[in-house]
């Protein structure tokens, strides 16, 4: 990406950021409005942009710590940490992002914090499954999210589906509440503040839809043209889309997804149609450093401190995996 479209992107990020606050802001404030009135829904809005800004200056390390992550360091793994340095050169960030391990079987990387501040986060099930190649090409994506300032706004969207999902759970205990005392005759609370409760989680969902599907593919966009290797994010995304299901599954149902929604639902682009934008960049590679592939030689695995049975992933339905 070029510096025009990096700022475009950037625009991009405020203005759903402002839609999201937006969203927030006003479930939020119907919500004190149907239930306690007026002077409540005014304080509501003021939390909501509290929310936001605080969210922003929240310490990666607060968010590492409830993954249990680990630091990794050029001790520890050598060739991972120079690749994170070679591609955060190539990204022109200034710094080189804090390289961190998850204790878990899931096949995951993300990026967390500020621009200034920004870490990256692998786990044990891409390292134990993912080639060197494969994981430069994954870690690559997240520096380019960290390169288009994507984190800020990621991470407030994280935080809002995870409020909208405790609201939602909060309509549907409102709901069971509110039956027997209809019935009772006695004073019901609002049912259309139930209603907001219970689709809360659906209308911060349908904010998000459009421009996180932008976002995904500009830093596919970005991997590629720092790793000088479209092929391998690729091929990541594809091994990491064939171990989202069980064995069995993927014997008696290959290429079965977990997602059965309609596309049009989904706030991410399908993988099919990301490995498919990817292997098309394969016949234009301009010349120039950042298309140079990466130097990936040598084992990936940083052996001594792969966890012996790392942690696999529960669900909890206010929405929080862990």
């Amino acid at each position: 990406m070029n510096s025009i479209e990096i700022r475009k992107h950037k625009v991009s990020n405020w203005l759903q950021s402002l839609m999201l606050v937006a969203t927030l802001a006003l479930i939020m404030g119907a919500l004190a409005w149907l239930l306690w009135g007026i002077q409540i829904a005014i304080m509501a809005v003021a939390m909501t942009a509290v929310l936001f800004i605080a969210n922003t200056r929240i310490s990666p390390a607060l968010v590492l710590r409830t993954y249990r992550a680990r630091r990794l360091d050029l001790e520890t793994a050598p060739r991972l940490y120079a690749m994170v340095q070679e591609l955060a050169r190539r990204a022109e960030l200034g710094f080189t992002p804090a390289l961190y391990y998850l204790p878990s079987d899931v096949m995951n990387a993300f990026a967390v914090g500020s621009r200034r501040n920004a870490v990256l986060a692998v786990s044990d099930g891409l390292l134990r499954r993912l080639d060197l190649r494969e994981t430069g090409a994954v870690l690559a994506h997240e520096i380019s999210h960290i390169r288009n300032e994507d984190t800020r706004i990621m991470s407030f969207a994280d935080l809002t589906s995870r409020l909208t999902n405790l609201l939602s759970l909060l309509g549907q205990f409102l709901l069971v509440v509110n039956l027997p005392l209809m019935l009772a005759g006695r004073v019901t609370i609002s049912w259309w503040a139930i209603i907001l409760l219970i689709i809360a989680p659906t209308l911060s969902s349908l904010v998000q839809l459009a421009l996180s599907r932008t976002r995904e593919y500009s830093a596919d966009l970005g991997a590629a043209e720092l790793t000088g290797d479209p092929e391998a994010l690729a091929a990541a995304l594809a091994k990491m889309e064939h171990y989202q299901s069980g064995w069995l599954e993927r014997i008696l149902r290959p290429g079965y997804q977990k997602l059965p929604e309609a596309s049009l639902l989904r706030t991410h682009p399908t993988t099919s149609e990301r490995v498919r934008r990817l292997l098309s960049m394969r016949g234009r590679r301009p010349e120039g450093e950042r298309w140079q592939p990466l130097p990936v030689t040598g084992p990936n695995r940083p052996v001594r401190i792969l966890a012996r049975n790392p942690f696999s992933p529960k669900w909890h339905r206010n929405g929080l995996w862990f």
